[in-house]
């Protein structure tokens, strides 16, 4: 079985054992981030460690099962930046500084009423990432929905130096996300450093940061699909 399909094994068995549990909310977990019944705890799981307390610059995606990591960010006083759904602006994130913006702009809904997009270059550097997944395993490795959008939010990230060995990245998950086996992953997949689940922190093996986007993972019609990529591909 090659990597895409054995990946898109993992999501289904994930997103129906979610279902079966009902674990989501609301239900029906295929084709999502799933929006997992708990995530409001596992929220307060990160906010108690050290690491989340010391960053002042976080990245997240825009997914409803992180929704609660981002209003925590706006609270605490963090300066957001927050993916654009489906990268499709031009600058590709949205810029969530709490001294201009309320915690409801944790939402995209919202966030795209009232916040300005920058793109990487604007940005500062990033100490904590934040992503969605739909599997992840205990070395780190994860599986998002399967369009590629976290892997490339961080490889524009990379390219210009915004993530380092003191950026921490996490996933926020419901138990039955964490598998035990290995989950596959390709050169442009990239590993977390903490798990947080409604009930533990899971601390995983360091890992390489990304280096940049690898343009030879993304087909034509994907490039030209996400206006940041097209700007940025190489002649």
């Amino acid at each position: 079985m090659d990597v895409e399909s054995g990946k898109r094994a993992i999501r289904e068995r994930v997103w129906a054992a979610l279902d079966q549990a009902h674990a989501v909310e609301p239900p029906g977990a295929a084709g999502h981030i799933p929006s997992f019944i708990g995530a409001e705890e596992a929220a307060r799981q990160l906010a108690d460690l050290d690491v989340w307390q010391q960053a002042q610059v976080v990245k997240a995606n825009p997914d409803k099962a992180q929704l609660p990591v981002r209003e925590t960010a706006l609270r605490e006083q963090k300066l957001l930046y927050m993916a654009v759904p489906r990268i499709a602006t031009p600058k590709p994130f949205y810029l969530l500084d709490p001294a201009q913006v309320g915690v409801d702009a944790a939402s995209s809904s919202r966030a795209a009423e009232v916040a300005e997009t920058v793109g990487p270059e604007e940005m500062r550097p990033v100490d904590l990432v934040m992503c969605g997944s739909v599997a992840v395993d205990h070395r780190g490795v994860r599986i998002g929905k399967g369009a590629g959008f976290s892997d490339i939010e961080m490889g524009l990230l990379a390219e210009v130096g915004l993530l380092g060995p003191h950026t921490t990245i996490v996933t926020t998950v419901h138990q039955l996300q964490v598998v035990d086996e290995e989950l596959p992953e390709t050169e442009h997949d990239f590993r977390v450093d903490l798990i947080v689940t409604p009930n533990e922190v899971l601390r995983c093996a360091p890992a390489p940061r990304p280096k940049g986007i690898v343009w030879e993972h993304l087909s034509a019609e994907k490039i030209a699909a996400i206006p940041a990529l097209a700007a940025r591909q190489p002649k």
